[in-house]
């Protein structure tokens, strides 16, 4: 297997004569929406996308969510399944599990998952059926749910709402799904929240082992969304071990850095994790989906996902996640991994040489926070001018953010996209330029009250299309899909 640039090498020919097919079959049913799927390649081909969460799958992986195994029903897990006739999904889970246990070191996989929540809301469960649930089926003489009393039941519910979760904060760079409020996962557990040092934006493991000793949670979660740094997941499994919490790691950001082994030792978190939860696309570059890995104590709970929490899975996107996960098992992957995290170390370095702020000083993943409050903007102002301009990012919060999480005064900036596209470490430092030239001249708009808007903002005649020139010779340079033509 081959590459060109960073992603893999396609026979453009047959891959061109596939969706020229394609959406002339989809054409032919509702037109709008075959014009929406060939707007969108033209969209990403034309945008320095810089959204850290984002990634370009392979022709290969998008290829194959478009067959017959998304019209099968199948729950239950490989071998146990509640309808008939699901052996070719069995086939398809099998495959997919057994690369990604392969691919990470894993005990066990489960690659059901339809996203990222849903693979949290997976592990969650097990944790609470394997500390909670099953000592109490064993004290009430029962073997499952439907054998307890209604007492015992009641007892059992009120011991599932009890439970607490200790996790990085939103503004720090933790997610929704870590327990706060808006999101279920701050519905099933009482939650409290480590942030970092207000001196250095780092995470401060003390302070980490002095919370977990207070406030005893059943479950330390630990991973990111928006925290440039690596985590010592060596420090976070002694934590929890010594307040008898499980460690629950969500890399849904950074597991193609673990995939391509640029994190490792203390910094690769399946060792040390019970449960480690992630997406499927992002820095892994497969398909949108998700998937638990687990010590083995936790299989047997993992693999009730489906019916627990999910629905049916998708044997499609599992298809898809066997492919790309099999990508991410050649040795073009490692090389991939560890571009994206140099790229990303050339892109911090290029906006503190032109005077940026960034949130901890700098990188050690595949992600950057940019502090805009220095050019007097939002971020959602940042965003706005940014995108007008051609380049894809989003607005986030930063540490102590005094614009909350709507208008925020941050933008997150990642390289697993652009480097995939084949962007090397000069290309990353010109992005950083165009991005702070067009902050530098960005200025604040007023409200229709005259009060100056948080969200609105003025850009100089000409600016965004100057950007939009520049940033269009660094994607001619780097084609997205080489020959891949739709007509």
């Amino acid at each position: 297997m081959s590459q060109v640039g960073n992603l893999t090498q396609f026979d453009a020919a047959a891959v061109s004569a596939a969706y020229q097919n394609a959406l002339r079959v989809i054409g032919a049913v509702e037109p709008t929406i075959a014009g929406a799927i060939g707007q969108e390649l033209a969209d990403q081909r034309g945008s320095l996308k810089l959204i850290a969460s984002e990634n370009y799958a392979s022709p290969a992986v998008l290829l194959t969510m478009g067959n017959w195994l998304s019209d099968k029903y199948a729950e239950g897990t490989i071998g146990h399944r509640f309808y008939a006739g699901c052996q070719n999904i069995d086939t398809v889970e099998q495959l997919a599990a057994e690369h990604a246990k392969a691919l990470f070191g894993a005990p066990h996989a489960y690659v059901q998952p339809h996203s990222g929540i849903d693979a949290n809301l997976v592990a969650f469960w097990a944790v609470l059926a394997q500390r909670i649930e099953s000592p109490a089926l064993a004290a009430a003489g029962a073997r499952q749910l439907n054998d307890l009393s209604e007492a015992d039941w009641q007892q059992l519910r009120t011991s599932f709402g009890e439970q607490r979760m200790l996790g990085m904060s939103l503004d720090a760079g933790g997610h929704l799904t870590h327990g706060f409020r808006p999101n279920i996962s701050g519905k099933m557990f009482h939650q409290t929240s480590y942030g970092t040092d207000p001196s250095t934006e780092l995470l401060d493991y003390g302070e980490v082992a002095r919370l977990a000793r207070e406030f005893k949670p059943l479950i330390l979660m630990a991973g990111y969304s928006a925290y440039p740094r690596r985590i010592n997941f060596a420090t976070m499994r002694s934590i929890a071990d010594e307040v008898g919490a499980t460690l629950v790691v969500d890399m849904a950001h950074f597991a193609g850095l673990v995939a391509g082994k640029v994190f490792t030792g203390d910094f690769d978190p399946v060792p040390f994790a019970h449960v480690t939860t992630t997406t499927t696309h992002k820095s892994l570059r497969g398909p949108r989906g998700g998937m638990v890995l687990c010590q083995p104590e936790f299989a047997d709970s993992v693999d009730r996902g489906c019916p627990m929490v999910l629905g049916g899975p998708l044997g499609h996107v599992m298809a898809a996640k066997a492919v790309a996960l099999a990508e991410a098992r050649q040795p073009a992957f490692a090389s991939y991994a560890a571009d994206v995290a140099s790229n990303a170390i050339a892109l911090a370095e290029g906006f503190l040489r032109r005077g940026a702020r960034l949130v901890t000083g700098g990188t050690e993943n595949h992600l950057v926070l940019l502090d805009v409050s220095r050019y007097g903007l939002t971020g959602r102002q940042a965003e706005s001018a940014l995108l007008e301009s051609g380049v894809v990012t989003n607005r986030n919060s930063i540490p102590r953010d005094p614009n909350g999480a709507w208008y925020t005064s941050g933008i997150r900036l990642g390289t697993p996209a652009l480097t995939t596209r084949g962007f090397g470490a000069d290309d990353f430092d010109r992005v950083a330029e165009l991005i702070v030239g067009v902050l530098s001249a960005t200025s604040p708009a007023a409200a229709a009250d005259g009060r100056t808007s948080k969200a609105k903002y003025d850009l100089p005649s000409g600016l965004a299309e100057k950007t939009l020139a520049a940033a269009g010779e660094l994607l001619d340079a780097h084609p997205l899909y080489p020959g891949l033509e739709l007509t």
